[in-house]
């Protein structure tokens, strides 16, 4: 376990995993654009510590965003590790205990768990070594980042959010964006699904204040374990405890009776009123790669700010992937894999989601298929559970496809059968999905990938006719992907069916309206397919925008500005930096020393804006 967030930066250091940054940076903006650059580097480039913020605490951002530095903060070399780990024990628990020796056989498993849980110690942590109360509360002395430009302002992004639950007691660490509104105020933005939401409506109902407790920094397992799907009322600090094999120890708020982890960096310490009336929170660019716009939102009060003497300011910046949360999934991916098949779908044999489906938008899933129809009931079933509730589009392959190798993947979707092989339907979509007229709820589509059969041969011609409204084609997906790209004005209705009779008997199994402008994104990149599925995926609800024609699946994955019934009342915009930020970093690169220059990526981004607002303009 890592004493303190200077400790594992300290560890980064020897792993050659950071870069410091002594020239002077601005929160707003700056620092953003710096990481972006860097976050989208291969690999996940560096950590990246900023130690002249204009206040007295540096700023480390990107620090989980890397396999190394994610593996690192867990306290593994490989994070095949931790599945290995949870596979046997796992294994233990819900094996068959028929005799007495097999039932004494569990209790050094039972020792263990006891190792995990999270202890209350008395007096205080070096949390609170330096204590705000009162008029000194002041947010503003904190180097809280504005990432975009259209953000509503200055957001914590990196907060581990505690609340309890006022009927059971049950604690619950999530990670909610705050919006400054204030030098003692804050938005907290947590979700309708979500627990931080449930535990509001709790007190709501009681007519009582709910206190909250926000932890910044101390050992990085922390950030981790409150981005996790855990069960409900199952506590994070248990997760952090068996990843780390020791128990978290916890120590009393100053000004509420929360408890928080004794060796974070920042604690701020406050209440939220559910009497109050929410205040409009937003717009804020996320990690979908577009912005999440307006809405009502409680407020949070501040009653407290208490830190370490050395305590560094942790943030993250969210927007196009790749970016820091990509590694924080990938993390996810091998820690749940166990759980889910031992209680859910013991026939799933792999779980991966692409970093350019935004964690809720695509998953790809592998299962030892064994009667017809199963790919759909495996579908159902995950749909169903916790977060994986949010998903959105699924390919459910065989066991002997490798869901994360693009060729073998590519030759299953050459060889789909439609309609057999797909079903479209309804349910739970994440409230940041913002293609659905409805929030929170939208269309679902899950394609059966099990049979995996020989495709026909690909005969397509040269001679597309060009439907009218239509501005090109992109054929290049043709061949491997059985896929055509067909480029739009934004205003225009799209016809698909004569494109789709052009190539009826030619192999082509999808095609798929996008604006004109995702058409110009550089080809030659070897981002280029990543973008157009994210821009596709984010813009694409399946019940409204999938028509069956045929064999094939005609798609308008096109932003959906509001120009008819059953689209969403507003679209967001694209995340991108101002051009006069990315001319800001371009000067100053040399003086920060972070080695060769790295051109913006908000720079072939900035072609896909509808606008400079956060709300996309016809």
């Amino acid at each position: 376990m890592y004493k303190n967030l200077r400790e594992y930066i300290a560890r980064l250091a020897q792993m050659g995993e950071v870069v410091r940054i002594g020239t002077p940076v601005d929160p707003v903006l700056e620092i953003a654009e710096i990481t972006d650059r860097v976050s989208k580097s291969p690999g996940g480039g560096k950590a990246l510590v900023f130690e002249n913020t204009g206040t007295g605490f540096p700023v480390i951002t990107n620090m989980l965003g890397s396999g190394r530095r994610i593996a690192a903060a867990l306290g593994v070399e490989d994070l095949d590790d931790i599945s290995r780990r949870l596979d046997g024990l796992l294994a233990g628990a819900m094996s068959p205990k028929e005799g007495l020796w097999d039932k004494l056989s569990m209790l050094p498993l039972l020792a263990s768990a006891s190792r995990w849980m999270p202890a209350r110690i008395r007096g205080r942590g070096a949390c609170q070594q330096i204590i705000y109360k009162g008029e000194a509360v002041d947010l503003g002395q904190l180097p809280i980042l504005q990432c975009w430009p259209a953000d509503a302002g200055r957001f914590v992004t990196l907060p581990l959010v505690h609340t309890v639950d006022p009927e059971t007691g049950a604690r619950n660490v999530g990670m909610y964006r705050m919006q400054v509104t204030g030098k003692d105020t804050t938005g907290m933005h947590w979700h309708l699904h979500k627990t931080g939401e449930r535990h509001y409506r709790a007190y709501k109902e009681r007519g009582e204040l709910m206190p909250v407790s926000v932890c910044l920094g101390g050992d990085p397992v922390y950030t981790y374990a409150a981005t996790a799907p855990m069960p409900d009322n199952m506590d994070e600090y248990l997760l952090a405890g068996f990843l780390r094999d020791s128990k978290v120890k916890l120590v009393r708020c100053i000004t509420n009776g929360l408890y928080v982890p004794a060796d974070c960096d920042f604690v701020i310490e406050g209440f939220v009123d559910p009497e109050e009336e929410k205040f409009t929170e937003g717009p804020f660019g996320d990690h979908t790669g577009f912005y999440s716009l307006e809405g009502p939102y409680p407020r949070f009060h501040v009653t407290a700010i208490t830190r370490r003497r050395d305590a560094v300011y942790p943030a993250t910046v969210v927007g196009i992937p790749p970016q820091e949360d990509v590694y924080i999934a990938k993390a996810t991916e091998k820690i749940f894999l166990a759980p889910i098949r031992a209680a859910l779908q013991p026939e799933v044999s792999d779980l991966y989601m692409p970093e350019a489906g935004v964690a809720h938008n695509l998953a790809l899933v592998s299962i030892d298929a064994s009667y017809p129809g199963q790919a759909f009931k495996t579908a159902s079933s995950l749909w169903g559970a916790g977060q994986m509730m949010f998903n959105k589009v699924m390919l459910v392959a065989g066991a002997g496809t490798d869901i994360r190798d693009p060729e073998q993947v590519a030759a299953c979707l050459r060889g789909i059968s439609i309609p057999e092989d797909v079903v479209i339907t309804r349910g739970v979509l994440d409230v940041l999905d913002h293609a659905t007229a409805t929030p929170g709820t939208g269309g679902k589509i899950a394609l059966d990938l099990t049979h995996c059969r020989e495709a026909a041969e690909n005969t397509m011609q040269d001679d597309l006719p060009l439907p009218e409204g239509a501005t090109g084609i992109e054929v290049s997906l043709a061949l491997e992907w059985a896929t055509l790209l067909i480029g739009y004005r934004s205003a225009c209705p799209t016809d698909l069916t004569v494109l789709a009779e052009a190539v009826r008997d030619t192999g082509i199994k999808f095609i798929i309206a996008v604006d004109d402008s995702v058409l110009t994104l550089p080809y030659e990149e070897a981002s280029w397919l990543k973008d157009i599925l994210w821009y596709c995926a984010g813009n694409y609800d399946p019940g409204r925008d999938t028509e069956i024609y045929g064999n094939m699946l005609l798609i308008d994955a096109r932003a959906k500005i509001p120009r008819r019934p059953g689209f969403p009342a507003r679209t967001p915009n694209v995340v991108a930096s101002s051009r006069e930020t990315i001319e800001l970093v371009d000067r100053k690169w040399q003086d920060y020393g972070i080695g060769e220059f790295i051109s913006s990526p908000s720079l072939k981004y900035r072609e896909l804006l509808h606008g400079e607002g956060a709300v996309a303009e016809p």
